[in-house]
């Protein structure tokens, strides 16, 4: 135990094992909810266990539960070891949706969609390695960085009503039959999962998938399995487990997916590390963290790591925070982490009977987390507010991801470019617009 208090510093830091294990614990009970949608958001919301690619390949919510769990927790573990930060990493929402909903409908195959990953991955790897991470972040501009988020953030939430049935949208929007069970359960465990956030409690999207999951069993709305536990089987993971398929993406619409799931990853990690790192007392006197390529490394193999073996995009989650709040501040938190998500992985049939009841209101308020960013939108120049604006119009009413992303790009440089203020455009981004035109020109657009 010496050895260990020594590796990690811990009289430096001034914390305990005690400390550090509580902080585990937290950290995991508030993004443990990604076992239970991390499987429908790749092999769809439902009763369906299993599905058939558009290469005939079985993906099964079984074998998503358990890489989902299983590179969680070897990342994590990586985090806690090499970066030695109080880091949890798991499955990012926003591309595992998008990604999902084309598989889903026929439009990528799974092996596609991993290898669209896997190609972010490694471009993520060497941005880090060769150090360009400051390019990247100053050719953005910031409206469009906070906007990409807030879409996807108005992309979940959208599911999350469609999938409990709150809402249809068949035939335009309406409201959805709120005399059903799913519905209502639905709205109840929005509720649950809004007033324990208000109290502060941690896991409250935890606790409200779980609360749900136990009231739909009256109801008929949850199936309780024969046995909630499992030893991991090589069977059922042998189909995603280096499923790559480079066939048909190096085209416009693949290059924009490209583009969605490695910015997606790259800012999400940017502002989780140090937004946490800040509350950690981590950063310098300009804000900086440290070391910060240590954490981005992790992030980025994470994401080659999880292509590998059938997981999307892998990235830091924002909910280490509510560790770093308990007291975390070493890797042994990330450690705690990891051997809690290692647990997990015989306890899948106890995660796949999670009805969309209690799945779709932690969609709602994922969603809704992810909105937030909306209030750090410039609003008062509107040529900095128009490509946002048209971001997110696409994306919430035309139900596409890619094309919002693409069409606010697109809006917001014409506009700049035509109001004069053309050399406030980063060169990179005039690059980035061919892609995206043509994706528009001889593509359909894709969610």
């Amino acid at each position: 135990m010496k050895e260990i208090s020594s590796f990690f510093k811990f009289s430096e830091m001034k914390i305990n094992f005690r400390i550090e294990i509580l902080a585990g614990l937290t950290t995991f009970m508030t993004m443990a909810y990604v076992l239970a949608v991390q499987p429908a958001a790749l092999v769809g919301f439902g009763p369906d266990a299993s599905m058939l690619d558009v290469n005939g390949v079985l993906i099964s919510k079984s074998a998503i539960f358990i890489v989902t769990a299983l590179v969680s927790a070897l990342i994590t573990l990586f985090m806690g070891l090499y970066a030695k930060m109080p880091f949890a990493l798991s499955t990012g929402m926003g591309a595992n949706f998008m990604l999902g909903t084309l598989i889903q409908g026929q439009a990528l195959s799974f092996g596609q969609a991993m290898a669209l990953t896997l190609i972010s991955g490694i471009i993520f790897v060497a941005l880090t390695i060769f150090g360009i991470r400051d390019l990247i972040v100053r050719m953005i501009p910031k409206n469009i960085k906070v906007s990409i988020g807030v879409s996807i953030g108005f992309f979940i939430a959208y599911l999350g009503f469609k999938n409990t049935g709150i809402a249809v949208y068949s035939n335009g929007m309406a409201m959805g039959d709120f005399t059903q069970p799913t519905v209502y359960l639905a709205i109840l465990g929005l509720l649950i999962i809004a007033v324990l956030t208000a109290y502060q409690v941690k896991g409250a999207i935890l606790f409200g998938i779980l609360a749900i999951t136990l009231l739909g069993i009256p109801f008929g709305v949850t199936k309780v399995p024969s046995s909630l536990f499992m030893v991991p089987s090589l069977n059922d993971v042998d189909s995603v487990l280096f499923n790559l398929d480079f066939k048909d993406i190096f085209n416009p619409n693949g290059i924009v997916l490209m583009f969605i799931i490695f910015f997606g990853d790259f800012f999400s990690t940017l502002g989780t590390v140090l937004g946490v790192g800040k509350k950690a007392n981590m950063l310098d006197e300009e804000g900086n963290l440290p070391n910060i390529q240590k954490p981005f490394l992790v992030d980025a193999i994470g994401t080659c790591v999880g292509a590998l073996t059938g997981c999307t995009t892998i990235t830091t989650f924002v909910e280490s925070s509510a560790g770093v709040e308990a007291g975390g501040r070493t890797g042994f938190t990330s450690i705690v982490v990891s051997i809690l998500f290692l647990g997990m992985m015989f306890l899948a049939p106890l995660g796949l009977m999670i009805p969309n009841a209690a799945t779709g209101p932690a969609l709602i308020f994922v969603g809704l987390l992810m909105i937030k960013g909306i209030k750090d939108i410039d609003l008062d120049d509107f040529s900095e507010a128009f490509g946002p604006f048209i971001m997110l119009m696409f994306v919430t009413f035309m139900g596409s991801i890619a094309a919002g992303i693409a069409a606010g790009i697109i809006a917001y440089v014409v506009l700049k470019v035509l109001t004069g203020k053309a050399k406030e455009i980063h060169p990179g981004m005039y690059v980035l617009m061919i892609p995206l035109i043509l994706y528009f020109i001889f593509n359909k657009p894709l969610v």
